[in-house]
């Protein structure tokens, strides 16, 4: 018998997360750019942990390890890594925001700039 697999699907649409934020949905957002993108554009709840930090800085999201935590990054594929990275470290409710920042500045908020 093969072992169940995680019924959370490992990526989101930038469509979906919006839903959640507009519902006040609780959720862990990370942004896993790092920081000089961030200053660039930013998504205003999305919380910066840059991919190079967070071996080192994974205990602040102990506390989290239950909930549901979306990552996004520029284009989607740093995003992925850290999700599954995550999901091998016991966080269960990891998702990547499929095309990441630049998506959701085509499809959510065009007013934020592309890089």
């Amino acid at each position: 018998m093969t072992a169940p697999q995680n019924s959370v699907p490992i990526e989101v649409t930038c469509a979906q997360v919006k839903s959640r934020l507009n519902a006040g949905d609780q959720f862990v957002f990370l942004d896993c750019r790092e920081p000089n993108e961030h200053l660039t554009v930013s998504i205003k709840p999305a919380t910066l942990l840059p991919m190079s930090e967070i071996q080192n800085r994974l205990a602040e999201l102990e506390s989290h390890r239950e909930d549901d935590i979306i990552i996004h990054c520029h284009h989607g594929g740093r995003s992925l890594r850290v999700a599954n990275w995550l999901r091998q470290q016991g966080f269960s409710k990891a998702q990547s925001m499929s095309g990441g920042i630049d998506q959701w500045a085509i499809e959510i908020d065009p007013s934020l700039p592309r890089y």
